[in-house]
């Protein structure tokens, strides 16, 4: 498998204080950007819920500039390239930072999809919702600072509320993310493996061996819960990590086509206009002018 070194990640958790308590988890109240201000394109480690209580943040997530006001809520995912505005101004937020194991240890099944709620990147919130927000954000605050009996329990369980309480806000199809069914189980386990291996297994067939399924059933699982085939899913991921990598650093396309797996140049040309309408270059120096 080629690892992806070309676009740096941060671990917020582990510099934040009191992650060495309580590893894989951090949360805390800050009045100035969240992350610490870092103005250049970034993953984080892990998942980043940030609860925008007053001010405005601009945020650059995978190549989509977002102006936010608060009440907002901000969500990211590990693979998405992040930034933040330098035109950000003063503002209070609450901040979470969690890798999935810490999250999965006790809580997985509880949605189908918790992974998918992150999808939808910055949601305007009315008072009333931020104030449902807050309700457990405080709550784990108040663990998080103490050090009573069983904290590391009642911390991942408020932060699986708090996850859920995320997925019925606006923007999100909260019946796909509803308890376990054989189908959302098997359309957990796709995304989850896709999202691992998407750069060197590029065939729906390396899924359905994977999974004791056939080609023909995953796709039509996938295609039944999400509107999109297996394979029309694994290519989205492909594109996507290519965008990403055509907008960080000054990487050719020939060491891109490499780092995703593709035969040579020439194919990852095609692959990439039949996806996008543009090629590679195209999108780069397009994705370069947006930035600057």
């Amino acid at each position: 498998m080629k690892n992806n070194v070309l676009i740096p990640v941060y671990d917020i958790s582990a510099k934040m204080p009191g992650a060495s308590e309580m590893p894989g988890f951090t949360i805390g109240r800050s009045l100035n950007m969240p992350a610490g201000g870092a103005v250049y394109p970034h993953r984080h480690a892990g998942f980043t819920i940030t609860l925008l209580l007053s001010g405005q943040m601009t945020q650059y997530i995978d190549f989509e500039k977002y102006t936010v006001a608060a009440p907002a809520v901000i969500l990211l995912a590990p693979d998405q390239v992040h930034q933040h505005g330098s035109e950000d101004s003063i503002c209070e937020s609450v901040y979470i930072h969690f890798d999935k194991e810490f999250l999965m240890a006790e809580c997985q099944g509880m949605l189908n999809c918790w992974a998918c709620i992150f999808d939808k990147r910055a949601i305007p919130v009315k008072a009333a919702q931020m104030q449902e927000l807050m309700n457990y954000a405080g709550l784990i605050l108040r663990e998080y600072s103490s050090m009573r009996p069983m904290r590391d329990s009642i911390i991942r369980n408020l932060l699986n509320v708090l996850i859920m309480a995320c997925g019925r806000l606006p923007q999100h199809n909260v019946a796909y993310m509803q308890l376990d069914t054989a189908q959302s189980r098997m359309v957990r386990q796709f995304n989850e493996l896709s999202d691992q291996h998407f750069r060197d297994k590029t065939q729906v067939a390396n899924y359905a061996d994977m999974m004791f399924v056939t080609p023909g059933h995953l796709n039509d699982t996938v295609k039944a819960a999400v509107g999109r085939t297996a394979k029309q899913v694994i290519d989205e991921k492909r594109i996507m990590e290519a965008k990403r990598l055509l907008f960080w650093g000054d990487h050719s396309v020939k060491e891109i086509a490499w780092q995703l797996n593709f035969e040579d140049d020439a194919y990852f040309n095609r692959f990439f206009k039949k996806h996008t309408g543009q090629t590679p270059v195209m999108f780069q120096r397009s994705i370069r002018e947006k930035y600057n």
